[in-house]
């Protein structure tokens, strides 16, 4: 686009090119005009003053001499030399006309060149003003007409990027703030389609942004009842929340929706936004609660109820008979010992489950915490006539605490030996990665089926309930164990086949 300076110098010139060129052919044509006839009529008037003279002066010329004078004066020579004078009046006439010319085009381009080119340069700034550019600024000089326009249009430029700094700090706030709330958020516009989602949706959904970018709410792939409850909000116009549970990759998720419609200025219908939190946690928990509850007053309910009514049949006389009376003693002292063991395995699990719990770290050989649960746990593995293979040949040391440690594999170890039957194998193993010291203890046990593994970690969770119970189980010991890992900032795996065994893998890492 040409300049506001190039297209005023450029109709000046024209104008005065115009205007000169006119008045050129103008004088051109009338001036000589004007100058022929006037040289003619003096020739004539001075041919017959010359001629009167000559009479006057009794001055004697013959017919041949007047006819010379005659035709020296006469219009051919006059006209002969009038081309002459013509030709270099058109040389003067050009000379002056260039020269007025170059004068005016010289004048107009310094003035438009005074009060166009800040004109220009407002007008560069604003077109990239336009196009996004706010760093772009505008030339200030200290010409009174056009220093005002220079600086307005900077305090305009600066103002806007401000703005834009503004805009982009309170775009990118928003953006961390729906991408890192935790919660799902889906907004939709008044047409159905998705306009918005975050990443806790696409990952809850696994979707990506882009198969549900600008799509109808109702085309993509999300559980029924979560579209009744869009279209409940889009029908009432007014915020709801409902509590649901959805199938997600056939794993039932607990949520509490939250829909609310969206108003821009002056009441304008916008669309709805979803936000959905997912409470699966909670409601596991609470669950756990009731079941951890409802557990420990039906296990301190068995052994007191034993200890009570063999007590009172004592009392009711059968002490008076001594075999009935050692054999309702040993039952007494058994249920005793077993609600004993319940009540310090709660509050042992009470108190590594207390906020800020930790174990004392310090250097610890991993082979010597092995030997030594198997030493504790060998009179319970000889009467059952089991065996031990164990691969503990080279020392693993890691950072932990070694009496925990060794509690840990005692309750692993006991677990082995009280679900395998008679006459078989308990394996244990020591290995190392770069980072972690691994224990891996697989005996030959009744085993479980995979859906179980999830929850064995769970308080009082039994797998057989009735063999668990017989056994003189707590139901706690594996929620010790998990809890005691974690204190270690370690993990635990579990493999497991049904009527081939069980095998569990513990890694601690070596630096803490």
């Amino acid at each position: 686009m040409k300049s506001l300076h190039g297209k005023i110098v450029m109709s000046f010139t024209l104008l005065v090119g115009s205007i000169l060129a006119g008045l050129g052919i103008i004088i051109s044509q009338l001036f000589p005009v004007y100058v022929e006839e006037s040289v003619r009529s003096n020739s004539i008037e001075k041919v017959e003053e010359i001629s009167r003279i000559i009479e006057q002066s009794n001055g004697e010329i013959n017919d041949s001499q007047k006819a010379e004078i005659t035709d020296v004066l006469s219009s051919d020579r006059i006209s002969s030399d009038f081309i002459d004078t013509r030709q270099q009046l058109w040389k003067t006439i050009v000379i002056v006309l260039l020269g007025a010319f170059v004068i005016a085009i010289i004048f107009s381009y310094r003035l438009t060149k005074r009060y166009a080119r800040p004109i220009d340069n407002v007008t560069e700034v604003a077109i990239e003003l336009a196009k996004g550019n706010y760093r772009a600024r505008a030339y200030e000089d200290d010409f009174a007409t056009t220093a005002q326009l220079g600086t307005s249009i900077n305090i305009l430029a600066r103002n806007l990027q401000e703005l834009f700094k503004v805009r982009e700090m309170e775009k990118e706030r928003l953006k961390t703030l729906i991408e890192n709330m935790g919660s799902a958020l889906m907004m939709i516009d008044r047409e159905g389609q998705i306009s918005i989602v975050n990443k806790t949706f696409v990952d809850q959904f696994e979707f990506s942004a882009q198969d549900v970018q600008d799509e109808l709410f109702k085309r993509v792939d999300l559980p029924d009842e979560l579209k009744k409850f869009i279209d409940y909000v889009f029908l009432m116009e007014s915020s709801s929340r409902k509590q649901m549970a959805i199938v997600i990759q056939q794993e039932i998720r607990h949520m509490e929706v939250y829909g609310a419609p969206v108003i821009g200025e002056h009441g304008r219908w916008l669309g709805v936004v979803i936000v959905m939190h997912d409470i699966s946690d909670l409601v596991r928990l609470e669950q756990i609660r009731k079941d951890f509850v409802a557990n420990v007053s039906h296990e301190l309910r068995t052994p007191i109820t034993s200890i009570k009514g063999f007590s009172e049949t004592l009392l009711d006389g059968a002490m008076n008979d001594e075999k009935t009376l050692l054999s309702f003693l040993e039952i007494i002292h058994k249920e005793s010992n077993r609600l004993q063991m319940l009540i310090q395995d709660l509050l042992e699990l009470s108190k590594i489950e207390q906020h800020g719990f930790s174990v004392e770290f310090a250097q610890t050989n991993l082979r010597e915490v092995m030997r030594r649960a198997a030493e504790m746990t060998s009179p319970r593995l000889d009467e059952k006539r089991m065996t031990f293979i164990s691969n503990i040949n080279h020392e693993i040391i890691v950072d932990g605490d070694m009496n925990r440690l060794i509690q840990v594999v005692m309750n692993l170890l006991t677990n082995a030996i009280t679900y395998s039957p008679e006459n078989t194998t308990v394996h244990l193993s020591l290995h190392e990665s770069e980072t972690h010291g691994i224990i891996i203890i697989r005996d030959e046990g009744m085993g479980m089926d995979k859906k179980e593994i999830p929850r064995i970690f769970e308080r009082f969770y039994r797998i057989d309930r009735a063999r668990s119970r017989n056994s003189g189980g707590t139901g706690l010991g594996l929620a010790i164990v998990k809890h005691l890992i974690e204190a270690h900032h370690g993990r635990i795996f579990v493999e497991s086949e049904p009527g081939v065994g069980t095998q569990f893998k513990i890694l601690i890492p070596k630096k803490q």
